[in-house]
């Protein structure tokens, strides 16, 4: 005779594990609660419950980017897209709210400054080491996000919305800024004037010589993706607020070109 194999217990709505996990979050077993936030998630995902997969996902992510556990907020977040790539679910508003909402919980904290003694150097090490797994936690997800824009509706070159996210937290996050990378998804957003703020912001605190390239980068970007409007307006949003500022562009061989270029 036989073994009859056991019966799979059926799968609750999600609202119930959703509760069911936040309890055990609340009473600080986020390691626990992950591990079955991943289990549970990929029983949905298997049983092609791809909605109630993603609130399970959304949920977690919330809530242990709430309670400061960076890693495991982030490799739910991630989870999160990926389940939206495996539903084919379609890029529209309030899947990016979705999104945002998540983006918004990835911290931001200051990297401190006016370092005095060896304390001070310690604390330095450790506060560049939590920004730059803040930085990848936070870009991983939103690269996996723009992609999941690029296959289910947002323009070719991702959601515009997804790429100011992605600027803005590389530029004000980065232990090591690099504003080709900032501005790569500046010129695929559609926010011209916080682009234009943070090329200022960065010529307020850059060394001699870089702040022509950063003017003079996003403006050649701009050209090459075909957005002459866009380009134009850097430009002179650049030099009005410079001007408010009581700042200075110098003039250079590399500005005198973009110049040229901007008038053919």
């Amino acid at each position: 005779m036989s073994r009859q194999r056991p019966k799979r217990t059926a799968l609750p709505p999600a609202q119930e594990n959703i509760d069911k996990l936040e309890k055990i979050v609340n009473e600080g077993n986020f390691y626990g609660a992950q591990q079955m936030y991943k289990s549970i998630s990929a029983r949905y995902v298997a049983a092609q419950r791809y909605s109630e997969a993603l609130d399970l996902l959304h949920a977690g992510a919330c809530l242990q980017l709430k309670n400061n556990q960076l890693t495991c907020g982030a490799e739910l977040a991630v989870s999160f897209v990926e389940a939206l790539v495996k539903g084919k679910v379609a890029y529209d508003n309030e899947n990016l709210d979705r999104v945002r909402k998540i983006y918004e919980l990835f911290p931001q904290i200051p990297v401190p400054h006016n370092l005095e003694d060896d304390d001070d150097l310690h604390e330095l090490t450790e506060a560049l080491g939590a920004a730059k797994l803040r930085v990848e936690g936070c870009s991983s997800f939103l690269k996996a996000a723009i992609k999941w824009s690029i296959e289910f509706g947002a323009p070719k070159t991702g959601s515009p919305e997804l790429h100011v996210m992605l600027a803005e937290y590389l530029y004000s996050e980065s232990p090591e800024l690099d504003m080709a990378r900032v501005s790569f998804h500046f010129v695929r957003g559609n926010n011209p004037e916080k682009f234009a703020s943070t090329i200022v912001n960065f010529m307020g605190k850059c060394y001699p010589g870089e702040d022509d390239l950063a003017v003079a980068r996003a403006i050649l970007m701009y050209l090459s993706l075909g957005n002459m409007k866009d380009a134009n307006y850097i430009m002179d949003e650049v030099k009005k607020q410079v001007e408010n500022k009581q700042l200075q562009l110098q003039p250079s061989d590399l500005i005198q070109f973009v110049f040229y270029v901007l008038q053919t």
